[in-house]
C-alpha cells in the first residue's frame, strides 16, 4: 500500500468553498488503476487557517507514480491555479509507503 498526502491551510472562512471544489471536482480516480481510496479531512482551526488533509491511497507507489504521469491526473488538476486565494502558502506533498497493515478483519 502507499498513501499520498497533501496538507492545505485553509484560509479562515474560506473553508466551505475549499470543501465545495473537492466535493464537485471530478477526480478521474475511479478510471485509474491501482486506486483504493480518497479522503478529504478537515483538521484544527488556528488563528488564520484551517487545516485539511485529502490523502489517497494506492495499491502501490507505482501506481501513484503512473497516475502523476497520466491525462487523467492533467485533467483533476487542470484548475487547481484557480484555488490559490483560498490558502495560506502552498499545499505540502507527503509520500508515504506502508511499513505495517492492520485491517478490521485481521484485528478481529
Amino acid at each position: 500500500m502507499f498513501l499520498a498526502m497533501n496538507r492545505f491551510k485553509v484560509k479562515q472562512g474560506s473553508e466551505a468553498d475549499f470543501e465545495t471544489v473537492w466535493r464537485e471536482r471530478d477526480s478521474h480516480l475511479n478510471t485509474v488503476p491501482g486506486f483504493v481510496a480518497f479522503n478529504l479531512l478537515r483538521g484544527p482551526a488556528k488563528e488564520d487557517h484551517t487545516l485539511y488533509a485529502s490523502h489517497t491511497i494506492w495499491r502501490s507507489r507505482e501506481d501513484f507514480e503512473s497516475w502523476t504521469r497520466s491525462e487523467a491526473f492533467r485533467a483533476a488538476h487542470r484548475n487547481a491555479g484557480g484555488n490559490k486565494p483560498l490558502y495560506v502558502g502552498h499545499p505540502e506533498v507527503e509520500l508515504f509507503d506502508s511499513v505495517i497493515s492492520l485491517d478490521n478483519q485481521q484485528a478481529a
